[in-house]
């Protein structure tokens, strides 16, 4: 499958939307989905990538070390090592596609501070 590094304009900047929930590698949720080569578990933050007059929801893939403390909604942040992976499967006969973002961590940007309360 290809991995497609995603380029990001100097003006792109990025805003979490929700706290990390965990990835799951089954559908019973019993066993956490976790980072191939590490073990990390890994965790799924949605953000608003926003740049020239627009925003968009993206779903980011993280490792449990790639993790700020203190990460909240509101919280500006820059993924590190973006990569993006188109995927297509098909499932009760309907095609559905879509594309997995994934970065190695979230660094906290500008006026954002860590606090003792980490998600």
């Amino acid at each position: 499958m290809a991995r497609i590094r995603v380029g990001l304009l100097p003006s792109t900047s990025f805003m979490t939307g929700n706290l990390p929930v965990p990835k799951y590698a089954d559908a019973e949720k019993t066993q956490f989905a976790v980072d191939r080569e590490t073990g990390a578990k890994l965790f799924t933050v949605t953000v608003f990538l926003m740049e020239d007059d627009r925003a968009e929801a993206m779903k980011i893939t993280v490792p449990e070390t790639g993790l700020p403390n203190g990460l909240k909604p509101g919280t500006p942040v820059m993924p590190v090592e973006l990569f993006a992976t188109p995927w297509a499967r098909i499932f009760n006969g309907q095609l559905s596609d879509g594309i997995a973002y994934r970065a190695d961590r979230l660094d906290l940007v500008g006026g954002a501070t860590p606090t003792a309360d980490a998600a």
